[in-house]
């Protein structure tokens, strides 16, 4: 049997959002996010450190485990940031999702979708993840997404979604990304550089 592999696209289009894959020219804007004392109080802790941002974003760029997405609005502005890593079988799961405040609650609806679609045409069933007992407005929101809590640890609740759930989502959310979402795999003056899911 045959499992799904991450791959890194160069840009996928959704409505209102782009997610661009990450690279070491976005360490500045990735350590002001997670050292946001507001925004990092959910997330693991970050060293205040350019240079160990800029260390681990050049590991990234050759681990085919993960898949780091800057969020980019139309104007290619950056307002956050995703990622999907820990592939086991047919799940994956996501986090670092964090949006800048004051962006429109329409972008975490369409960056959910955008992630699950993008996930859905590498192949994975379903998704996997924790939320901190304390991110009440975050565990809620993927509950709404169909996320079924399967367990929990002292800080965290445990989360898994089906393949089921997630295309209620897509067809329920359908108006935030009406025409689905498009995939540049590569530099899009190659042809068939880029396909829609």
């Amino acid at each position: 049997m045959t499992h799904p592999i991450f791959t890194k696209p160069r840009k996928v289009f959704g409505n209102k959002l782009i997610f661009r894959d990450a690279g070491v020219k976005d360490a500045a804007f990735i350590l002001a996010l997670r050292t946001d004392e507001a925004k990092s109080a959910h997330l693991s802790r970050t060293e205040n450190a350019i240079d160990q941002q800029i260390e681990w974003l050049n590991r990234y760029s050759i681990d085919a485990e993960q898949v780091y997405f800057i969020i980019l609005d139309w104007n290619l502005q950056a307002v956050g940031t995703v990622r999907l890593y820990d592939r086991q079988a047919d799940s994956f799961c996501w986090g670092s999702w964090i949006l800048m405040a004051g962006t429109p609650s329409s972008y975490a609806i369409e960056s959910a979708l955008l992630v699950y679609r993008f996930a859905l045409s590498l192949g994975f069933k379903r998704s996997h993840f924790d939320v901190r007992k304390a991110n009440v407005s975050v565990w809620r929101f993927h509950e709404r997404f169909g996320a079924v809590r399967t367990g929990e640890t002292t800080d965290d609740f445990l989360y898994t979604v089906s393949k089921d759930a997630i295309l209620a989502s897509l067809a329920k959310y359908e108006k935030y990304l009406p025409d689905g979402c498009t995939i540049e795999l590569t530099d899009s003056s190659r042809p068939r550089a880029q396909r829609r899911i």
